[in-house]
């Protein structure tokens, strides 16, 4: 096994020029949206819609939310994993009660 130090006594991620300096090398970890459906009760219109979107959307990380009045859905896609504790929160702050993921 080598060493990570170059000739000139830096350090290496172990990718050289051809004179023997290191080269930075950059690396960038992509975090997968995720999407959860919430079943949410007390949606009876519109501005049930409204209030819950704006709640929900308003949370750090939330990408996007679709609320289904009609079927007591909201599905919620965050950029990584999904903080159910702060989604029931912010949906009981707007009025209503989210009964688990569906």
């Amino acid at each position: 096994m080598g060493s990570c130090c170059t000739p000139g006594h830096g350090c290496s991620t172990g990718t050289e020029s051809a004179d023997g300096t290191a080269v930075a090398v950059a690396e960038t970890i992509a975090v997968a949206d995720t999407t959860t459906a919430y079943a949410v009760s007390g949606m009876t219109c519109g501005h049930c819609r409204t209030a819950i979107t704006g709640a929900v959307g308003a949370l750090p990380g939330v990408v996007s939310v679709d609320v289904d009045v009609a079927g007591g859905l909201v599905t919620v896609t965050t950029g990584g994993a999904s903080d159910d504790a702060a989604i029931a929160a912010a949906v009981e702050d707007a009025g209503y009660e989210l009964t688990g993921r569906a």
